[in-house]
Formats: structure tokens, sequence, C-alpha cells
């Protein structure tokens, strides 16, 4: 079906890492990114995805410089 549709081949899991990384990066909550993939605790989404939050700080940066404008 992905052929079919021209679109890359990638696994189904896949897909819920494309998902945090689409809500990390518009800054949705961690928390609520954490309770949408089922984890108990929000510092296994955090550890598991702290390639996307580290990548992200510089967000805050720039939310804090609009801020002091």
């Amino acid at each position: 079906m992905l052929k079919a549709a021209g679109l890359p081949e990638i696994r189904f899991h896949d897909l819920r890492h494309s998902h945090v990384t689409m809500l990390l990066k518009s800054n949705v909550h961690p928390k609520i990114v954490s309770a949408r993939l089922g984890h108990s605790k929000i510092q296994v989404t955090l550890g598991t995805y702290s390639h996307l939050t580290d990548s992200i700080e510089g967000i805050a940066v720039d939310y804090l410089d609009d801020i002091l404008e």
C-alpha cells in the first residue's frame, strides 16, 4: 500500500515516533505527549525523546526573547 501511495517504506512503529516528534516540535506539553503514548511517567517520555527536547530548547529561547522585547 505504501508503494502504491508513493510513500516511503516505514514500519508502523515509526509512525509513533513521527507523532511524538511533531507534537513536541509544536510545543505540546510533554505531559500530554506522555499520556498519549501511554507512558505512566513523564520521565519515560522525556528520557526516550530527550534528543528532541534538547533540539527544541531554542524554541524556549525564542519565546523568552519575544516576551522580553
